[in-house]
């Protein structure tokens, strides 16, 4: 079993309960098991600034699916919740997404899927959650909460379990 890093956000709709579903939808319990969730953060856009804020959050599960795999079954989870790529603007708004960060320690890069997220150490909607779950874990030789204190926290909010 490979133990997998995972954040979802979104900024469309009631995020909140999507994540909850998606969660739900992604994490099957045979294929793929939640282990862990942390818990929901509001965060401002980032690229785009002109939508609405965004809740975070992220998951460690154990898979036994291989990362194009598990990519696949991220971004179907995505389109069941109403998301469609081709009709989005980049960095714009979105009802659901879901980044595989890390795969164990696996590193790939093939123009579907780069391991670790190539973008993973300079964001704090990623980091902030991660670092509530596996702040000791390493990213790119980079431990979580390492990268996390380096990384710019403004106007982010721990929102309150529902």
């Amino acid at each position: 079993m490979a133990e997998a890093l995972i954040a979802l956000g979104g900024n469309v709709g009631n995020v909140r309960d999507t994540l909850d579903r998606a969660i739900a939808a992604f994490c099957d319990g045979t294929a793929v098991r939640l282990l862990k969730r942390s818990s929901d953060y509001r965060t401002p856009p980032v690229g785009v600034t002109d939508q609405p804020p965004f809740i975070n959050c992220a998951i460690v599960a154990a898979t036994e699916l291989p990362p194009p795999t598990l990519l696949t079954r991220a971004q179907s989870v995505e389109m069941q919740f109403g998301r469609n790529r081709s009709l989005e603007r980049r960095w714009g708004p979105r009802t659901l997404d879901i980044d595989l960060i890390a795969y164990d320690d696996l590193t790939m890069d093939t123009l579907e899927l780069a391991l670790p997220h190539p973008r993973a150490l300079e964001r704090a909607f990623v980091l902030l959650p991660l670092a509530e779950l596996v702040p000791e874990r390493h990213i790119s030789g980079v431990r979580i909460k390492d990268a996390l204190a380096r990384a710019d926290q403004t106007g982010i909010e721990k929102l309150p379990p529902r």
